[in-house]
């Protein structure tokens, strides 16, 4: 077991592991490192800018000037994405990604060096604009060489730390330059000649990251050219039209876009509003960089931990009460006065908002077809960058409009301020709220369990191992589903193609498993305590996985099993109600928490399936309510995690339940033999 065990999904290490991938994370955390002091450092310059321009008009409203002049800045990240964001996937794909991951970093370095040096307010305008516009190819061209660094086992967790350096960089960006606005002095000192505000400082750093980036990619030997140069006869306005078409057209993708909009809303008010919100309540640049540090921190650890910590809480669920959350959470972050407190509900905003991120993410990439994936994807994403960037933009605005405030509190020389930007904040907050309600009702997918029930199970489970050679997939399902019938179908199947299968079961794969199955199933045995029969399956699974699943893994081969955990969860989980949490606990520490790749559920309603067969042993001489509670537990471990499940109507002729789990399967082999987790005969 020790592959197996080095195979979590979420090994981070085990990831980093493969050096092109490495290289390509070291490439992108200094891009994004660079890309959000840029941020900061052009919306304070704007700020400090506001101040400058109010002194030489006199008589302007400073407040309201000062979220214009961020409002501005913010703008000209809006405009590249809204003429050719929903494009920049088209593109991506017709420039060699080398090309375009090397080079991005160095234009990116040239114009940001180029702000300090011109030094004019309309340059910072056109070098935010044109920088917007090559981040908006750079990005498309990044998320399309990642699966064909790692194997199909690691593109999640390679997902999911991409992601997070893409956002958590923000927290050491943060950092970087509050150590720059508090150490002014010194720069005066040490680079006046150069640099003589700290906000021109940390753009020249900013350059600096963007260009050692560029020299760290330019070492990957490997990346895929893509499709570079190749001719689909797909126009850019067709790519456009069919994002539209397919996101407006299937209600599931379109309630995830519209949540996943809203989840980088609710962050990207709060960024927005950072500056003058903390000046508000009496801090300076230092304290901006801390409150900026504070989302990114967690929306870094929504994304990397949140998952994990609601393990029973099914994706959809999970979705819509991270987004209400974020939205909840707005309001205190409106109403306190405590710079401190504020900071720490920050945290909690955007924990939240990376949940909902990566939830939503994940489940477009197992809901969106794979032949029209990329143009959605470049299409979904251009749009979050697109909708991201009003938020930023509009934000400032409607604060400068709402102005100043205070409240005098009676009796006391307190003053409340209640100034744009905390009326901005509660106003988001209340439309984060209400999409958050709505897109919990429409993607709730277990209506008739309540939520603080599921929320009780969540906590504490595992993300399961999978392993890292050979493929292990397993059949699961009701009585009279043909499980056993398509299990032999599909191991001759790939032994024609040339793969080596074992082809096994639950209880009975080995001697000692066939003894325990007599025991379990045999009517001859009469009643059982439940814990008992769930004790027995235990064994049988411990010793299944020590001496036939893990070696034939091991050996890079396919492993088909009639039956495995699943099995356990629904039959003396579901069935004979026993606790749930208890029986998972059992089940998954015999078989050290190895999960299937897939697995491949045949649903058949109970009163049809029993009706396909005459004898009958202990368990399917149960009630017929018993089995159909076995079937709902199918139903929603599959709804759970469907990137590892498929459900199959066995309703239909065996040929053509045949012929979907191999159309299913198949793409999991040709990724395995690419990555070299199985072999298959060239001459098969």
């Amino acid at each position: 077991m020790t592959e197996i065990s080095a195979a979590s999904t979420h090994s981070l290490t085990a990831v980093l592991k493969y050096r092109d991938f490495r290289n390509l994370w070291i490439g992108l955390g200094l891009s994004s490192l660079g890309d959000w002091i840029g941020l900061l450092a052009l919306t304070a310059l704007a700020n400090q800018q506001s101040g400058e321009l109010a002194a030489v008009l006199g008589g302007a409203d400073e407040y309201a000037l000062a979220n214009f002049a961020i409002a501005g800045v913010l703008l000209m990240r809006v405009l590249p994405a809204l003429v050719m964001g929903p494009i920049a996937g088209w593109f991506a794909d017709r420039l060699d990604r080398r090309t375009v991951l090397i080079w991005g970093d160095y234009v990116r370095a040239a114009l940001f060096l180029s702000i300090p040096l011109v030094g004019s307010l309309w340059w910072v305008f056109v070098a935010t604009v044109l920088i917007e516009m090559v981040s908006l190819v750079w990005g498309p061209a990044k998320d399309a060489t990642v699966p064909n660094l790692v194997p199909r086992a690691r593109l999640e967790a390679a997902n999911q730390i991409s992601l997070a350096t893409t956002y958590g960089s923000a927290l050491p960006a943060a950092l970087l330059f509050t150590a720059l606005t508090l150490s002014s002095q010194f720069y005066d000192y040490a680079f006046g000649w150069l640099a003589p505000d700290p906000v021109d400082f940390a753009l020249l750093f900013n350059a600096v990251s963007f260009f050692v980036s560029g020299i760290v990619i330019a070492r990957l030997r490997d990346i895929p050219r893509g499709p570079a140069g190749g001719e689909t006869g797909e126009s850019p306005l067709k790519v456009v039209v069919d994002g539209w078409k397919y996101v407006g057209g299937t209600p599931l993708v379109r309630g995830l876009v519209v949540g996943i909009i809203g989840a980088f809303a609710a962050g990207g008010v709060v960024i927005a509003l950072a500056r003058t919100f903390v000046a508000d309540l009496g801090g300076g640049d230092p304290a901006y960089g801390v409150l900026f540090a504070a989302v990114f921190l967690g929306l870094g650890l929504g994304m990397w931990r949140g998952t994990r910590l609601l393990q029973g809480l099914s994706r959809r669920r999970l979705f819509g009460v991270a987004l209400t959350t974020a939205g909840l959470l707005l309001f205190p972050l409106a109403a306190l006065q405590s710079l401190e407190v504020v900071t720490a509900v920050t945290v909690l905003v955007g924990f939240a908002a990376g949940v909902a991120w990566i939830t939503g993410n994940t489940m477009l990439g197992l809901e969106v077809p794979d032949e029209i994936r990329g143009r959605t994807f470049a299409f979904v994403g251009s749009m979050i960058r697109l909708a991201l960037s009003v938020v930023l933009a509009m934000a400032p605005l409607v604060a400068g409009l709402i102005g100043a405030h205070s409240i005098q509190l009676p009796n006391t020389d307190r003053v409340l301020v209640y100034n744009g930007a905390a009326w901005t904040l509660l106003i988001a907050a209340v439309l984060m709220t209400v999409v958050g309600v709505i897109s919990y009702r429409q993607m709730d997918d277990r209506s008739g369990v309540p939520l603080r029930t599921d929320l009780r199970r969540a906590f504490g489970g595992s993300p399961g191992l999978f392993s890292a050679t050979g493929v292990f997939l397993a059949l699961e399902g009701g009585e009279g589903g043909g499980k056993s019938t398509q299990a032999e179908w599909l191991c001759r199947w790939l032994e024609e193609e040339g793969y080596a299968v074992v082809l096994t079961r639950q209880p009975g794969g080995t001697e000692v498993g066939r003894r325990l199955r007599e025991i379990v199933l045999s009517l001859e045995t009469g009643d059982l305590s439940d814990r008992t029969e769930t004790l027995l399956y235990a064994a049988d699974k411990a010793e299944h996985v020590d001496t036939v699943i893990a070696p034939a893994l091991a050996r890079s081969e396919v492993v088909i099993t009639d039956r495995y955990v699943d099995s356990t969860l629904a039959y003396q989980g579901a069935g004979r109600a026993l606790p749930q949490a208890e029986i998972e606990k059992v089940a998954r520490w015999a078989t050290r928490d190895l999960r299937p790749h897939l697995t491949i559920v045949l649903d058949v309603d109970p009163a049809e399936g029993m009706s396909r067969f005459e004898g009958r042993d202990r368990i399917e001489s149960e009630s017929l309510e018993f089995h159909e509670r076995v079937r709902q537990a199918f139903l929603h471990m599959a709804a759970a995690k469907p990137e590892h499940y498929v459900v199959i109507d066995a309703r239909r002729p065996v040929e053509e339940v045949s012929e979907e789990i191999r159309r299913r399967v198949e793409p999991l082999l040709l990724q395995a033999t690419r990555s070299g987790q199985v072999e298959a005969s060239d001459d098969a």
